[in-house]
């Protein structure tokens, strides 16, 4: 399969009712047989364990509520026609059957039951009700099923809708997602973790690009090892707090999911696990590393404090920290060179190129050679700001990369010199010179005898 330019959007094709429909005839009977048995299982063990707080006996019950909780059923179905070619429909394909193994996996691991009894109802509701618990009983709680689904599919009808219809779409989906409380069919941490169950597949099967599994190796360079062991440790550290606080400290564990995510980015998949794309990152990567980033951010704003600004090197080319779009604005910038992974980077007119650089990792010479390469075409738009987060490591190898191969620097101790000069605080380790030194090896007679 071909994932170089798939996409989830709608992109004008042809349904693929062919395809589609094979999914939905396999996905729908799936569904109920991983489902009843996962529910039978905890039944046969009397399961009595229940998960809530307090404050969930307050919520009212809605017997109206069941309208939308049901209608997700015909939603999963619709949302196979907005899919327009045949990766879309087997990456759609993909995420729900994702969510639905790592759900009943967990109802298997960990069984939990509804604590609370759901008050009699009759009528059309009343009728509803009946039907769902002809084959469902009060047990596959966290994470919620219903949660993940909805979330794959609201994905799949925001990006195939505009205009008003999006903004029905959102109120439908949150909606559903309410009753899944409204209608005692859960307890309010079955949310959150279904939430999560939704975002992790929808990060295996991302809208663009290859899953972040496929060619997965694990890193081998030692470095990326040790930052992933402290990453796992912090993420263990943020969980024991977590887990002593409970309540609402039990939020930290968002931040605990954030640090183990980015532990097995640094493990296997490398930059592209940050699946950033135009200098955003995937919907589910946003959600899913939103506390990581942010410590990202202010940890890069706090180390340039004294020198928020950027520097210039030579021939309109600066080095500096990723900027926010008014900073690029007042730089008068025509372009941006962004080799941050874990940042977002600023929206704006100017010309950008992107590359997808592990922080506290020093990139190879091929990396450096493109990114070389790609700040040279830069220039054509105006002035090039090249950043990383802090503008002091991955940046300045980048812009040293440069000097040597246009020729503005015939030796590294040059492009050194004149990196430094122009920026004092730069960072370069033993892994960086290597690779610049290279680049130098690497750069055609021509450069090397300086630049003209």
């Amino acid at each position: 399969m071909n994932y170089a330019e798939a996409s989830l959007g709608a992109d004008g094709g042809r349904i693929m009712w062919l395809r589609s429909i094979a999914w939905l005839l396999f996905l729908g009977p799936f569904f109920f047989l991983s489902y009843g048995f996962a529910n039978g299982l905890a039944a046969e063990r009397g399961v009595s364990a229940s998960v809530f707080f307090e404050w969930e006996h307050h919520i009212p019950f809605m017997p109206w509520t069941i309208v939308p909780y049901w209608s997700i059923d015909l939603l999963y179905g619709f949302s196979f026609l907005f899919c327009r070619s045949a990766d879309a429909v087997d990456r759609h394909g993909l995420r729900l059957l994702s969510v639905q193994l790592l759900s009943v996996a967990c109802f298997m691991l960990f069984p939990l039951r509804l604590a609370f009894e759901r008050p009699p109802s009759d009528g059309l509701f009343g009728a509803l009700f009946d039907a769902l618990t002809s084959f469902d009983q009060p047990y596959n709680q966290a994470p919620s099923l219903h949660i993940g689904l909805l979330l794959v599919i609201w994905a799949r009808f925001a990006l195939g809708s505009t205009g008003y219809w999006r903004w029905v779409v959102h109120a439908w989906a949150v909606l559903i997602g309410v009753s899944v409380l409204t209608t005692f069919q859960h307890h309010f941490v079955d949310i959150p973790t279904g939430v999560l169950a939704g975002l992790v597949c929808m990060w295996i099967w991302p809208d663009r690009g290859p899953s972040p599994l496929s060619g997965w190796r694990r890193a081998i360079a030692s470095p990326r090892h040790r930052l992933a062991a402290l990453y796992l440790t912090g993420a263990a550290a943020f969980a024991a707090v977590a887990w002593g606080l409970g309540g609402g400290g039990l939020w930290l564990l968002w931040m605990t999911v954030a640090l183990a995510l980015v532990a097995v980015i640094y493990i296997g998949p490398g930059g592209r696990g940050f699946q950033k794309h135009a200098g955003r990152h995937s919907a589910a990567i946003a959600i899913l590393l939103l506390p990581y980033t942010l410590c990202a951010w202010l940890n890069s704003r706090a180390w340039t404090l004294r020198r928020p600004q950027p520097d210039p090197v030579r021939d309109g080319v600066w080095l500096g920290r990723l900027p926010t779009a008014a900073e690029m604005r007042r730089g008068g910038f025509g372009a941006l060179c962004d080799l941050s992974a874990e940042l977002p980077a600023p929206r704006g007119k100017w010309a950008y190129a992107g590359f997808a650089w592990l922080d506290l990792v020093a990139p190879d010479a091929d990396q450096l050679h493109q990114a070389a390469c790609r700040i040279e075409k830069l220039r054509a738009a105006g002035p090039v700001l090249v950043c990383c987060a802090l503008g002091y490591s991955r940046s300045a190898s980048a812009v040293a990369a440069w000097l040597l191969l246009t020729g503005r620097a015939t030796k590294l101790e040059d492009a050194l010199a004149i990196v430094r000069g122009a920026r004092p605080n730069v960072m370069l380790g033993p892994a960086h010179l290597a690779a610049l030194a290279e680049c130098a090896r690497q750069a055609p007679p021509s450069a090397r005898s300086g630049h003209d």
